[in-house]
């Protein structure tokens, strides 16, 4: 028992990925580009494996960031980092849809972003949430409303990042805080 108490002194509780707005709205992300890719585009395509694979790097990386976190705060920062890269590629391919297509991008002044905007905030948001309009007939609105869950979950990342590099300046990594803790015990004995 004492041990393990002594183990949380320097390796902190890690890896409440699902708690992470970011990786919820990863998930969303995923979940409606298997959908999106499915039904605007032809199964053999090479667009859609390349979309899929981003939104579930995207995802993945978050995920695989919070479990590092307890032993290795560069790893954390390095998987946040390509989890924004992943989601990155795949905003593009949702820009690169609607530009080839002669689709609007919508601004943020459009109304139906501004709609976007209030269902964003949703606590708790689900694929659910955003299901009828991921969903929608037209390929405008469904790839906008996924663009746009693009564009707020990398910002979100990024914001996570710098969270993390202040973090790491504050606290330090494992090996600082396994010193801290070792010096600790030597003056209680």
């Amino acid at each position: 028992m004492t041990h393990q108490k002594h183990l949380h002194d320097f390796i902190p509780l890690h890896g409440g990925y699902r708690h992470l707005i970011t990786f919820q709205k990863a998930g969303i992300i995923y979940d409606g580009t298997v959908f999106f890719t499915g039904k605007y585009f032809n199964k053999y395509d090479r667009t859609v494996d390349q979309m899929v694979q981003a939104a579930r790097s995207g995802k993945q990386n978050i995920a695989e960031a919070s479990m590092a976190s307890g032993t290795s705060k560069e790893m954390e920062i390095k998987l946040t980092n390509v989890a924004r890269a992943s989601l990155e590629e795949l905003l593009l391919d949702y820009e690169d849809f609607l530009r080839t297509r002669k689709l609007l991008q919508w601004p943020r002044s459009h109304r139906l972003s501004q709609r976007f905007d209030t269902l964003n905030q949703t606590p708790n948001a689900s694929y659910d949430t955003f299901k009828k309009a991921i969903e929608h007939e037209d390929p405008e609105i469904s790839a906008n409303v996924l663009r746009c869950l693009v564009k707020v979950t990398v910002y979100l990342l990024g914001q996570q990042v710098i969270a993390l590099e202040k973090a790491f300046l504050n606290e330090g990594g494992l090996r600082e805080r396994m010193t801290r803790a070792r010096l600790q015990n030597r003056k209680k004995e």
